[in-house]
């Protein structure tokens, strides 16, 4: 994606400096002969503020390292153990060279790519493969890559990564599924052994000549502290149940971000896992892996409108692109600001709002609540838009691009 170099203090003033720009840039176009107007059309592009010139209307993704910076400070003075970071949330270069310098030493990956792209940006990493399914043909990557830690649900996969000459005293962890609530949505239809299961996992793991782990996923956006403790109060149960002593626990990601536009507060989620520790015989390191909460509320999405008609709103950006997340877990909060950066506040009308594909799928759940004022060329700026943005857009229809704006807030 398009970046941009030069910092602006906030999307309102760069909404606001992009329309002073084009309108300067139209004006040029006007009433200049060509020698005058080639001058005024470089002035306008290139005032400094590291903007592209003037093209198709798109989306903007903003990002504001200090966001970013704080968020992972947060993490590593509440959190009782290691921080590592889901790549799979947000696999920007920019976001892992960040973390790597704030002092993140290890990734979680969950394909060759991930692996690939940590190993070419912080080639030093540590590298948790937690995706419990794999080829044989991708463990033998990761192993060449230096993988260092291996998740398992189900004991074919175990026999695979043995197959594969997993060496002795590696770490794999048990991935562990509950019926937890709380969250978005779970991930224990897809992966996790129930307890019964992963009470043998561990025994074989150990029997394996393995270091024994365990590993959960409470689901995304899950902001119930006590999902974290009902797994942590069962993962002890079933290392006691296979007579193993873990190597460490991993309580996974699904810490949650201000998809509703309020502030984010891990504390009691920090908390929670903290008390979880009581119920092991041994004292027990940790691990993390947040994605979306971590980055998410880095980044703020700005949409255009592309059209009004009545009772209908187009966008330039939907479902197939940056707000792909819209049809599972809602569109979450935004602001609408005109081109003048202004917020656009008072009356507001139900709105089907439409993104800019061909497919009549491409639109935001339900009715929209929007100012009766909103007008073509009007921004709708998304808050915590960190995640999956990068790596769920497609290019469906030739849409999903965006343009990148560094930020000093959001």
């Amino acid at each position: 994606m398009m970046q941009r170099p030069v910092m602006v203090a906030d999307p309102a003033a760069w909404i606001a400096q992009d329309d002073a720009q084009a309108g300067a840039q139209d004006d040029a176009q006007a009433g200049a002969q060509d020698d005058a107007q080639a001058g005024a059309q470089a002035g306008a592009q290139d005032d400094g503020t590291g903007h592209d010139e003037p093209g198709p209307d798109g989306p903007v993704l903003f990002f504001c390292a200090a966001a970013l910076e704080a968020r992972h400070l947060a993490f590593r003075d509440g959190f009782p153990g290691d921080v590592t970071f889901a790549v799979k949330a947000n696999p920007s270069e920019a976001v892992l060279a960040q973390l790597w310098a704030g002092g993140m030493r290890a990734f979680d990956v969950a394909s060759p790519e991930e692996i690939a792209l940590v190993r070419r940006v912080c080639p030093r990493a540590v590298l948790h493969y937690h995706n419990p399914v794999r080829s044989r043909a991708e463990i033998a990557l990761a192993r060449a890559a230096g993988v260092a830690s291996w998740s398992v649900d189900e004991a074919g996969e175990l026999v695979k990564l043995l197959e594969c000459g997993l060496p002795a005293g590696s770490e794999v962890a048990v991935r562990l599924a509950l019926p937890v609530a709380g969250a978005a949505y779970a991930f224990g239809a897809k992966f996790g052994a129930g307890p019964e299961a992963a009470v043998t996992l561990l025994r074989q793991v150990a029997e394996a000549g393995m270091r024994p782990s365990m590993t959960f996923h409470v689901g995304t956006q899950c902001t119930d502290p006590a999902a974290w403790g009902a797994y942590m109060a069962e993962a002890a149960r079933c290392a006691q149940a296979a007579g193993v002593t873990l190597d460490r626990l991993n309580v996974g990601g699904g810490f949650p971000g201000g998809r509703d536009g309020g502030p984010v507060d891990h504390a009691p989620i920090f908390a929670a896992i903290r008390a979880g520790l009581a119920g092991f015989a041994q004292p027990l390191a940790l691990v993390c892996e947040p994605g979306r909460g971590l980055v998410a509320d880095a980044f703020a999405y700005g949409v255009q409108v592309k059209s009004r008609r009545a009772g209908r709103v187009y966008l330039t950006d939907g479902i197939y692109g940056g707000l792909v997340e819209a049809g599972q877990i809602g569109a979450g909060a935004f602001v609408v600001r005109g081109p003048d950066g202004q917020v656009r506040a008072g009356e507001t009308a139900a709105f089907t709002v439409f993104g800019p594909t061909c497919d009549s799928l491409d639109r935001l759940p339900g009715e929209v609540a929007l100012p009766v004022t909103l007008a073509e060329g009007d921004w709708l700026i998304f808050a915590a838009m960190g995640a999956y943005v990068q790596g769920m857009s497609s290019r469906f229809n030739g849409y999903g691009d965006w343009r990148q704006v560094a930020v000093a807030a959001l």
